[in-house]
């Protein structure tokens, strides 16, 4: 039992459970029921777990950590989404955000837009998150919690709400917390657990070129987005600073590498201020993506105080597009949401912290 106390059990698999159970003296089915209440039922407390008795559930809180994180507010915008500002067991305070969509053929689509850092060391010209800096990865119990934290709350509304999509685009940069993220989606898949399908999950990197190589090996059914946002290095430097470690043909060449292995195309996301969205920006990537398996979805920046960036018009992200589909490019413009919560990375949580 040496170590056991500082277990995480949001963060266990259900293969650890099982081995941490029988380390205790339990059944290989009181970690089936555990897992099941945890990562299944998205349960806040012990007591919850109405089938695992008292004596079993005292001697399982007494060496694994069960930290739900704290709501501290919630935002709801007038087009249904939901923000969250949750405050972890240290203190710090991350954000993720529910958007919900009209049915599809077959479901309504609950996407969650998960956080994996507490603030980020990128420091994107665009993006509220780096103006704070950078104080530590999430455990994987941290980014699973997530999900299940606003599904308890969820169904406290509608009993039947499942997540149906994950997309790792909120605070910090996911390829930086690797490990952590790729155990998120193994256990927010697992068949006793959300069973969110793993081409429902995309991760979202600003380019760190070895971990996407890695990636398309390791988990080859997990969607990538790339935040490219410039077409051009000089321009590329000033608004996402990864560029300078790993410029633009080597993250082309990582992305050509990750499509030949997993055969998925590539989300490119571009973020168009009132600056960037110009005729030429938008030849300049043409040629970048010329060949690439990819898609282009534009993104109107947020207004975030301390950036300087303004959206574009309509019109200018109508024309911006033209130039891309005259090239024969797939491209779509992000569907707006949540703008008037302020649900872009970082902007609640830097409103909390300055009050």
């Amino acid at each position: 039992m040496k170590g056991m106390e500082s277990i995480e059990l949001r963060g266990c698999s259900l293969d650890e459970l099982i081995e941490i159970c029988q380390e205790m003296g339990l059944k290989r089915f009181r970690a089936i029921q555990l897992f099941q209440w945890v990562q299944q039922k998205a349960v806040r407390s012990w007591d919850e777990m109405r089938n695992i008795g008292e004596v079993d559930r005292q001697t399982l809180s007494s060496h694994l950590h069960f930290h739900p994180l704290e709501r501290v507010r919630e935002q709801r915008s007038k087009d249904g989404t939901r923000k969250y500002l949750f405050r972890l067991h240290d203190g710090e305070t991350i954000e993720c955000v529910l958007m919900d969509y009209a049915r599809t053929m077959t479901r309504d689509r609950h996407t969650i837009c998960l956080s994996t850092q507490v603030g980020c060391a990128v420091g994107c010209a665009f993006c509220a998150t780096g103006l704070e800096g950078f104080r530590r990865n999430l455990s994987t119990g941290e980014i699973v919690g997530q999900v299940l934290d606003i599904t308890h709350y969820v169904r406290q509304e509608d009993p039947d709400f499942q997540v149906t999509n994950i997309v790792f685009m909120g605070m910090g940069e996911p390829l930086l917390n690797y490990e952590q993220v790729l155990k998120a989606i193994q256990l927010l898949n697992h068949e006793q657990g959300q069973t969110i399908g793993m081409r429902r999950m995309t991760i979202s990197t600003c380019g760190v070129v070895p971990k996407i190589i890695q990636l398309a090996k390791d988990n080859p059914q997990v969607g990538l987005a790339i935040s490219l946002h410039a077409a051009q290095d000089n321009a590329r430097n000033q608004l996402v600073p990864m560029n300078r470690r790993y410029p633009l043909a080597s993250l082309m060449e990582a992305c050509e590498e990750y499509t030949q292995i997993t055969h998925r195309r590539v989300t490119f996301e571009v973020a168009l201020t009132s600056e960037n969205a110009r005729q030429e920006e938008a030849e300049a990537l043409v040629r970048l993506l010329k060949g690439q398996l990819g898609h282009v979805n534009l993104i109107p920046v947020n207004p975030v105080v301390g950036t300087g960036m303004e959206r574009p018009t309509s019109e200018q992200i109508k024309r911006f597009a033209q130039v891309l589909e005259d090239a024969g490019m797939a491209v779509s413009s992000r569907e707006e949401r949540g703008t008037d919560i302020d649900a872009a990375c970082g902007q609640l949580r830097r409103q909390w912290e300055g009050e």
